[in-house]
């Protein structure tokens, strides 16, 4: 009796068994199908399938990882367009200035300075600049510090207008009647509605201030190349300005004044004034490697483009020229007028 019930038990519990296990699911048609095709053959440099993308290009690989590894290369190489194209404009402003384009491929080098008594010009060199610190630069300093803004500013005006009947007549010379008669206007509001000279409305009437010398007008003639001099006490020149002060001095409104107390002391002003505008070059001249030669070859570069202007306004070329070229600066080249000649 207990072996029959046993026997039972056990035959129920394989039932069970046999009705809980799992069916196995039918394929879907498509995997059948897909199954039943032999799988292609990848061709040669081609990944397998299901396998991770290979590149078989060998230098594809190292160029994709520099990408990888440099993400900013596009705008180190946007850059380097942007300076090139810097460079051209530059080059440009040159060949429009001096009408000569360097050689492709070759930097702009401006024309060298024509100095053949260097030796003796860096020994007066040097003596100016001893009597530049030890005079002209504490006076100067003294001269900011002790009179205002305004006042300085008035002073600056008061001898640029005493310069503009020389600029006219120079202007004359070079054959350029529309700006002489340009600066005279200028000088005319200036000494009226300027009190003397002192304001200066005529720039607010778009009156452009203009410098000339006879020096710049022999330029305009021909004489394009002059030596390199430096003037005890009064610093860069060449000999074609050392000739052209001949003219300028005697016709300088200051030197008419008889009385040699007054003449004397708006001249020392004048030069006060004048190393007044430069202060602000001191600290470039003074890191110059050498200052000799930084000095002489601004100077020049300076004196070149107001000659070169000059001759070009007076060809009706002045369109070429880059636009930031065109302002008018104020020379700051000892006058003619303010070397304190007695009785000069």
């Amino acid at each position: 009796m207990n072996r029959l019930a046993a026997g039972s038990l056990l035959a129920s519990l394989l039932l069970a068994a046999c009705a809980s296990a799992p069916k196995p699911a039918a394929a879907p048609a498509e995997a059948v199908a897909v199954a039943a095709e032999p799988a292609p053959v990848p061709a040669a440099g081609e990944p397998a399938a299901g396998e991770p993308f290979a590149v078989a290009e060998p230098g594809v690989a190292e160029a994709v990882a520099e990408v990888a590894v440099e993400p900013g290369a596009d705008a180190v190489e946007a850059a380097g367009s942007e300076s090139a194209l810097d460079g051209s404009a530059i080059e440009d402003d040159y060949a429009a200035l001096y009408g000569d384009a360097s050689p492709a491929g070759e930097a702009a080098v401006p024309p060298s300075a024509y100095d053949p008594w260097e030796p003796m010009n860096r020994r007066i060199h040097a003596f100016n600049n001893a009597v530049d610190r030890s005079i002209a630069k504490p006076l100067a300093k003294a001269y900011v510090a002790v009179v205002p803004q305004p006042v300085r500013l008035g002073v600056t005006n008061f001898f640029d207008n005493l310069g503009s009947p020389l600029t006219f007549l120079n202007q004359l010379l070079q054959g350029r009647p529309r700006d002489a008669v340009q600066t005279l206007g200028r000088f005319v509001v200036n000494s009226t509605l300027g009190i003397g000279g002192i304001f200066d409305p005529a720039s607010d009437l778009k009156m452009k201030r203009r410098s000339e010398d006879f020096g710049q007008t022999l330029g305009t003639w021909g004489w394009k190349r002059s030596r390199y001099v430096e003037v005890p006490f009064f610093g860069p020149r060449t000999v074609r300005d050392i000739l052209g002060l001949g003219v300028d001095a005697p016709l300088s409104p200051v030197r008419q004044i008889e009385e040699d107390k007054v003449r004397i002391g708006l001249q020392g002003l004048q030069l006060v004034d004048t190393r007044m505008q430069l202060l602000s070059l001191d600290s470039l001249r003074e890191s110059a490697p050498d200052e000799y030669a930084m000095t002489r070859d601004a100077w020049m570069a300076r004196r070149n483009y107001l000659i070169e202007s000059d001759r070009r306004r007076k060809e009706g070329e002045q369109a070429e020229l880059p636009d930031y070229l065109l302002d008018e600066e104020r020379d700051t080249t000892v006058p003619a007028g303010a070397m304190p000649i007695p009785g000069g």
